[in-house]
């Protein structure tokens, strides 16, 4: 096996909270993260000499000069990361397909990077297990441990603490990214913890989660970071509105946004609305919970 093509799948909270700020900046979190059936494709390919490559396709979906094309990008520094722990000085290529929106609120970097430490321990036989690959990860980035883990998962600390939970009530799903991107660090920044009103009922959704109760789930669906990024971009509560007034249960901003996802009760209804947010020119994209796990991972 000298090349493989593995899905990065995207993802969306389900509720967010922020609890606090350590002195060294990071901040402590409690949220609910879910996997969509949306992903990147990342080929990762052995070369003769040791080293890394990078290419970004321009074809995907999500096309974008966001995205680095150098060493800088969290793939490459995945690839440099398990070299360093396993004292392998490796040959790897990389070609990378974007299909989910960057600096989205989506972990689209995140699970390129937990892709890469996947895949190339598969492609190399490093015989590193998911414990170990997650050690590695949260020295990339919060959102990168849980995006190698998948599925449904409580995340706590900075993001290293993962608690598997059962899969949500299947539904259809519509997500809505605006015309405008957001620097994640700059929303922690600006979010001022102590001065929040309200916190997200985060153990009572986990219970709902449980008994497969949507409505119970959907109810508590709350994101603390909205009061940040609504406020800088007003187009995300006015897509929020618009897909509520579609008959969407519930419509959340996905991690520190600007991607807004909806939940629904019927597929018809999330159809209908996917095509009146399609006229509005923001990127609409209709999906829905996955756990990869349980699906086929690589091509």
């Amino acid at each position: 096996m000298e090349k493989i093509t593995q899905k990065a799948y995207a993802k969306i909270n389900l509720g967010l909270d922020v609890l606090s700020r350590r002195p060294d900046g990071y901040h402590l979190v409690k949220m609910i993260m879910q996997t969509v059936d949306l992903y990147d494709l990342l080929t990762i390919e052995k070369t003769d000499e040791p080293g890394i490559q990078f290419k970004l396709l321009q074809d995907g979906q999500a096309v974008t000069t966001l995205v680095p094309e150098d060493d800088t990008n969290l793939v490459c520094k995945a690839a440099r990361k398990l070299m360093e722990k396993t004292g392998r000085n490796l040959g790897v290529s990389f070609t990378l397909q974007k299909n989910i929106p960057v600096a989205a609120g989506m972990a689209g970097g995140s699970t390129d990077a937990a892709a890469a430490l996947t895949g190339m321990n598969r492609l190399f036989a490093l015989g590193l297990s998911d414990e170990e690959l997650r050690e590695i990860a949260v020295t990339i980035g919060a959102d990168v441990p849980y995006c190698i883990m998948g599925g449904t998962a409580l995340s706590e600390g900075i993001g290293e603490i993962l608690t598997p939970l059962p899969s949500p009530p299947q539904v259809p799903l519509v997500i809505v990214k605006p015309d405008v991107s957001v620097s994640t660090k700059a929303v922690y920044e600006n979010l001022h913890v102590e001065s929040l009103q309200k916190h997200p009922d985060i153990d009572g959704m986990i219970e709902a989660i449980k008994k497969g109760d949507l409505t119970g789930m959907t109810d508590r669906m709350e994101n603390v970071l909205e009061t940040v990024t609504i406020a800088l971009h007003p187009v995300i509560a006015k897509i929020k509105r618009l897909l509520e007034q579609q008959g969407a249960i519930k419509a959340l901003m996905s991690g520190s946004g600007p991607t807004v996802f909806a939940v629904f009760e019927e597929e018809a209804k999330a159809d209908a609305a996917a095509k009146v947010l399609e006229t509005t020119g923001h990127r609409v994209i209709r999906t829905t919970f996955v756990n990869p796990k349980s699906k086929e991972e690589f091509k």
